[in-house]
């Protein structure tokens, strides 16, 4: 491994493990009234934030532990179904996000606004599946009202939020020099 790519790497991993942090505290300030947590979303910010700086390999695996870890230390998510269903959920705003705008031609608020968007409606398609899936298991049913509650109409303040406070935080990196938009497309790197 390269000198610098060793740097970039335990950059994006002390990045990732204070998102990581930041997600497990970031609900305390919510959950003291469980109805605004959930409409808030508070561990999906730095889930989206850790795929879009990090990359989405940093973004999936904070977003796959995160919900798991959280209900076995503190109880909250409830592991089964919902830690479990929100884990897959995490997972896939942190890699589609990451994936999306790391690949963007270029890198500013409309790839950043475009990333966000496409990774809320397939992690939000794969909430559902996994929803589907686990109370299947134990028999129950998971219905398409119960699918439009959960994944949109009671989240809407949360995406809100997140649509505002993502960029607004990423505009305020790129401004700090921290971590810039790309302007111009990567030119292909040659391979020996």
């Amino acid at each position: 491994m390269r000198r610098t790519d060793l740097k970039t790497h335990l950059r994006n991993l002390t990045l990732a493990a204070m998102f990581f942090a930041i997600g497990l505290v970031l609900p305390f300030f919510t959950g003291q009234i469980p109805q605004i947590g959930q409409m808030l979303l508070p561990m999906h910010i730095p889930v989206f934030l850790c795929g879009l700086i990090c990359g989405w390999q940093y973004g999936g695996v904070v977003g796959a532990t995160l919900p798991l870890l959280r209900s076995v230390w503190f109880g909250m998510p409830v592991f089964y179904p919902n830690a479990l269903a929100m884990s897959a959920e995490l997972l896939t705003y942190g890699i589609v996000a990451g994936l999306l705008y790391a690949r963007s031609r270029w890198q500013c608020l409309f790839a950043l606004y475009r990333s966000l968007l496409a990774a809320m409606l397939a992690g939000r398609i794969v909430w559902g599946a996994a929803e589907i899936l686990l109370l299947g298991i134990k028999g129950n049913a998971f219905t398409w009202e119960a699918f439009l509650a959960g994944a949109l109409l009671n989240a809407i303040p949360g995406i809100c939020l997140q649509l505002f406070l993502i960029p607004a935080v990423m505009v305020a990196l790129d401004r700090t020099g921290l971590v810039r938009f790309r302007r111009k497309s990567k030119k292909p790197t040659e391979t020996a």
